[in-house]
């Protein structure tokens, strides 16, 4: 029997959706989480390749705004739900499905797609590049302390239900984005991700619990969302404290709720993923080599309109480059392109049959495209090849950023 493919109809999402748990392992999701997916799956973005009455395939997109180097929020699609029947490896399916879905993006207007990758090396070859790196911290509270800025005692730290929290911790989230590229603009109802909290994937840990912090008229500056690990050994107690998210918008209010953690009763441990690798919370410890901290991928990004998106982001030094880029999967892109900023302003990027300066494929430009990889590092990899000496260094200049790309939850 042929294979179809065809846009999700609401009657079809729970036959699809149980395709993509069995894809990723079999665990049913718990109820409330299954609930929120289901109502933020955009039907007419998802795709399910059906043999006969069974899904063997699938893929979506979210329709975001991403943070880029300048502080503007491009339109970006976030790539998700993809998975393969393990029946039907190496037919074409996952392939067939990146085609149509990159074909779709591009009609829809959205310069970029971004996604987190299960497994990096697929995406590689439908021109993915890792574009932000996370890090991982697990701290010995009792052999590490914290120095803390000017200020941070005269912050007030609350209790709150993470529910009724919810508003506040949000405002001070959408403050954030601008300010660091790869943050993600909240759509309608993903604010609910982040208070998802079944007893089934505690695993003996307690309910998410939420502080916030408070300036001097009373306005909501920071909070944290954590869960607590009770455990116990012999020689007393050894508890864990599991840290969810922490935003703020001052150092003090960021000091004083690292501080708050690393001070809980009972606890010698504190734990975070998917932090910034530039977390400032890397300059308040004594100890730093104590820290433990582990980096891994975080989000991967392709550039599915390269003219429109190198135009979108600011740039941090002058700069006027033409790059030859090879794209095999979205041919469009191919070709030389000249990219000229002044560092100050707009940019501007056009087809040229000037010579070209880089040669680069599609990947590294999606790799530098949110200023924490240089493209020195690429060319120092044999990714990026400089054809007009002091090209490299200059694009390489323009294209870094002041911060690094973070991106806060996965999606």
């Amino acid at each position: 029997m042929a294979l179809e493919m065809r846009v999700l109809k609401q009657d079809d999402w729970d036959v699809w959706f149980r395709h993509l748990e069995l894809a990723f392992g079999g665990v049913s999701e718990p109820a409330p989480a299954r609930e929120l997916f289901r109502s933020l799956t955009e039907l007419d973005r998802s795709l399910g390749v059906w043999d006969g009455e069974d899904c063997i395939g699938s893929a979506s997109a979210f329709g975001f705004r991403l943070s880029v180097p300048g502080g503007a929020l491009v339109p970006a699609s976030g790539v998700t739900m993809v998975g393969v029947a393990p029946t039907h490896r190496r037919r074409g399916v996952l392939t067939s499905l990146m085609r149509r879905q990159l074909d779709d993006i591009r009609t829809g207007e959205e310069p970029v797609a971004v996604l987190t990758a299960s497994e990096p090396e697929i995406y590689g070859r439908f021109g993915y590049g890792t574009a932000a790196y996370s890090t991982a911290v697990d701290i010995d509270t009792t052999r590490v302390r914290l120095s803390v800025p000017s200020g941070t005692d005269g912050v007030r730290l609350r209790l709150v239900d993470p529910e009724k929290a919810l508003p506040d911790c949000e405002r001070v989230y959408a403050a954030l984005v601008a300010g660091r590229p790869g943050m993600l603009a909240r759509q309608p109802g993903w604010e609910r991700h982040a208070l998802l909290d079944a007893p089934e994937h505690r695993e003996g840990a307690s309910p998410l619990t939420c502080v916030v912090a408070e300036g001097p008229d009373g306005e909501v500056t920071g909070y944290a969302r954590y869960r607590v690990r009770p455990d116990w050994e012999l020689t007393g107690s050894d508890g864990k404290v599991e840290v969810a998210q922490v935003d703020a918008l001052d150092p003090a209010a960021y000091a004083a709720l690292w501080r708050y953690l690393f001070e809980i009763d009972l606890t010698w441990h504190v734990r975070a993923y998917a932090r910034p690798v530039d977390d400032p919370l890397l300059h308040l410890v004594s100890d730093v080599r104590r820290v433990r901290a582990k980096q891994r991928d975080a989000l991967h990004l392709r550039l599915v309109d390269l003219p429109a998106a190198l135009e979108a982001r600011a740039y941090g030094a002058a700069v006027d480059v033409v790059v030859e880029v090879e794209d095999a999967f979205c041919p469009w892109n191919t070709g030389r392109w000249r990219l000229s900023a002044d560092g100050d302003g707009a940019a501007r990027c056009a087809r040229t049959r000037d010579a070209a300066d880089l040669a680069l494929s599609v990947r590294e430009l999606g790799s530098a495209y949110l200023g924490g990889i240089t493209l020195t590092s690429l060319a120092a990899a044999g990714r990026v090849r400089e054809l007009r000496p002091g090209a490299l260094r200059q694009a390489s200049r323009a294209f870094a950023g002041d911060v690094a790309p973070w991106l806060p939850h996965a999606f």
